[in-house]
């Protein structure tokens, strides 16, 4: 990597005709073309890390969003690190550095988060959300006597990060449906991985209305999530996110499938015809769904045109 003198002052720089938030904005393309080729260009510099606070919020964000949606967005960040552009721009990326993986038994955060940046679908809400859906492992790592480690509480800390990070650098400012997107990701990114088939139908149908219009966004997260290098392991858990994803989409269908028959239409036939609620009564509403569902009878009609329809079949007396 080509470097530049990060303790030159910006008189010096000025005197070899550069300007430091030149040099800035040089490197963060550098991170671009890194990420999108998967190799460093000549020519990098890494800067003084301050010297990227010149650089404008639009600008930023739009070198860090090509990062991340790069062919080789891993690649791209540790370029970033490199370059000195995550200390003061994402302070909370680089704090991952070298976070785990070594003395405490857990995975290394930040390989943990390029695998699962690279993994996820380059969709925008998914790639960023996944660069910081652990965000708030810094803070809540909690280490047992007997030398277990956990992270209680980390997704919903991550999310207060997010809004503290958005008040310092307002990379989605104006645009605030992605950034309320990327929130709930962070916030809910352990929900899906939560579900076992002993869900029962309400609890799945509680979850997806819970995650709303980001179901398929959250789905995708915690694909990309599973980064365990046990194959097994990791098809377990590939199955049952998409076991989760056909119970939502099967309970959605039957819940929007119209029903072929109004309500009240049993009591109809019991109060015109005379029968009691009876294996008969079960028999005469069974035929009036098959003739709905057949397209010889319409749905969701009122009772006497059902009525009607019975004593024409000569499946009643008039």
């Amino acid at each position: 990597m080509t470097t530049v003198n990060a303790n030159l002052d910006p008189e010096a720089l000025a005197r070899l005709g550069l300007r430091t938030v030149d040099l800035a904005v040089m490197a963060l393309e550098a991170t671009v073309k890194t990420s999108e080729s998967g190799a460093r260009p000549e020519g990098v510099v890494r800067c003084d890390p301050k010297w990227f606070l010149e650089v404008e919020v639009a600008r930023v964000r739009a070198s860090l969003e090509r990062v991340l949606m790069g062919r080789h967005p891993d690649e791209g960040l540790d370029a970033l690190l490199e370059v000195g552009a995550l200390e003061l721009l994402l302070p909370e990326i680089n704090a991952m550095v070298g976070f785990g993986d070594g003395e405490w038994r857990h995975k290394d955060v930040w390989k943990h988060t390029k695998q699962v940046v690279r993994q996820a679908v380059p969709r925008t809400e998914v790639r960023w959300a996944a660069l910081l859906h652990d965000i708030g492992k810094i803070k809540t790592r909690r280490i047992e006597p007997n030398g277990e480690v956990h992270f209680f509480g980390h997704a919903e800390v991550g999310a207060s990060m997010f809004d503290r990070l958005q008040r310092r650098l307002p990379l989605f400012k104006g645009e605030d449906a992605l950034s309320s997107s990327v929130r709930f990701l962070i916030l809910h990114h352990l929900r899906a991985s939560q579900y076992d088939d002993s869900w029962t139908d309400s609890a799945v149908r509680r979850f997806a209305k819970e995650m709303g219009g980001c179901m398929g966004d959250l789905l995708d997260l915690s694909r990309a999530d599973i980064t365990t290098k046990r194959p097994e392991k990791k098809r377990r858990g590939l199955e049952a996110i998409s076991e989760l994803a056909a119970r939502v989409r099967q309970i959605q269908d039957e819940d929007a499938r119209v029903p072929p028959l109004p309500k009240g239409v049993g009591t109809a036939i019991s109060a015109t015809f005379g029968i009691a609620p009876s294996p008969r009564l079960g028999e005469l509403m069974k035929k009036l769904k098959e003739a709905v569902e057949g397209g010889e009878l319409d749905a969701q009609r009122e009772a006497e045109y059902y009525l009607e329809w019975l004593r024409a079949s000569g499946l009643v007396g008039g």
